[in-house]
């Protein structure tokens, strides 16, 4: 059965273009190490919850924006074995420093998912 890791992810307006090309070098390191999909999404329809939502998840400030992303493996396994691939590759090494990414990594929010419903 598939497996999904969902990430949440607070960036700054201004450094989009930044994520993004981060975003796109992941996937494809992601991609070659056996991820069946990498999605990144900007919010586009996201509006403050009175109790919850997703700017309030990440303690968004004015001058960010919300990203949303998932990545789709064949199962759990999978996805340890890819994610441990992944984290060896060279390629990674200078975005492994938080101070380099284009986002506060400290309010990222993430896990792993057992899909409930697949149509």
């Amino acid at each position: 059965m598939a497996y999904v890791d969902g990430f949440l992810t607070p960036v700054p307006k201004g450094k989009i273009a930044t994520y993004r090309a981060l975003s796109r070098k992941m996937g494809k390191i992601w991609r070659e190490h056996g991820a069946l999909e990498f999605r990144e999404c900007v919010a586009d329809d996201v509006s403050w919850g009175k109790r919850t939502s997703f700017p309030r998840a990440v303690k968004q400030k004015a001058s960010e924006t919300v990203c949303f992303a998932y990545i789709v493996y064949k199962s759990r396994a999978d996805r340890d074995r890819v994610n441990a691939r992944a984290m060896k590759d060279k390629r990674l090494a200078a975005w492994m420093n938080p101070k380099n990414l284009p986002f506060d990594a400290r309010r990222m929010i993430f896990g792993g998912f057992r899909p409930l419903v697949t149509l």
